[in-house]
């Protein structure tokens, strides 16, 4: 049976929870991956989400940050945090197995302003999760590491690329570590079937009425390992949710597996 594993930045999931209930009763995804639930374990609507249908997985933080892993099936083999850097109290990774398939919910940060100590902490992270990647590569297990990567890879998945260029989400540090991700052997899912569509994003800024002018930015990725690419079937952005009230600044995008 078909796996379809989403990952979605909801930007506070107690103000999103209904969005979030909604969508998981119409999409349906056996995994969503989330970020910056903006809330510490304790406070995390667990009881509404089991009631769905969904166990949790939560690394939280509060007020900022956080990630979690909500899946159909028990998730396996729980990991909380990225390796290579015990001082990092940031929460922005958690990783488990499901159905046999590696996931991972990461929130890589922001960066800016660029130069500077943000931007060092971003580019660091990313080089830890380059590490990270290429020790799970080596168990050839199917593996998707989806999330918020702050990163708009090429100038065709920002909305005005010489206004963005210094900015951390666009500069060439940060598009050289992802794709030096990518050059680990990871397909980035999206891109392997939408290679020449424009204008497909994934954020819009809640400014200057961004999302009504699709004025946005395609941030939000799912890499996949060899071994999860070969089950590639489809891959899309539901935009959908960006236009409901008290709409997270992003909104999902999937993947199905065979």
């Amino acid at each position: 049976m078909a796996l379809r594993i989403a990952t979605w930045n909801v930007n506070s999931v107690r103000a999103r929870l209904a969005n979030v209930l909604d969508w998981l009763g119409e999409a349906k995804p056996d995994v969503l991956l989330l970020q910056e639930i903006k809330c510490q374990d304790d406070a995390f609507p667990r009881l509404e989400i089991e009631s769905a249908g969904y166990h949790c997985v939560v690394h939280g933080q509060k007020s900022y940050n956080g990630v979690a892993i909500l899946s159909k099936r028990q998730p396996e083999d729980i990991r909380i945090g990225l390796p290579g850097d015990a001082g990092d109290e940031q929460a922005r990774y958690a990783e488990a197995t499901v159905e046999g398939v590696r996931v991972a919910s990461l929130y890589l940060p922001n960066g800016n302003p660029a130069p500077g100590d943000k931007f060092d902490y971003k580019l660091g992270w990313m080089r830890r999760l380059v590490g990270h990647a290429r020790a799970l590569l080596e168990s050839e297990v199917p593996l998707v590491l989806a999330g918020d990567y702050n990163v708009c890879p090429t100038d065709d998945d920002v909305y005005d690329p010489v206004n963005w260029q210094a900015d951390a989400l666009c500069r060439p540090e940060s598009r050289a570590l992802f794709r030096e991700l990518l050059n680990l052997g990871l397909t980035e899912a999206f891109r392997a079937l939408h290679p020449d569509e424009p204008r497909r994003y994934t954020f819009w800024d809640y400014q200057a009425g961004a999302w009504q002018r699709d004025q946005g930015l395609r941030i939000d990725h799912l890499l996949l390992s060899p071994q999860a690419a070969d089950r590639l079937i489809a891959c899309d952005i539901d935009k959908a949710p960006r236009a409901k009230d008290k709409a997270s600044d992003h909104t999902p995008i999937w993947v199905e597996l065979s």
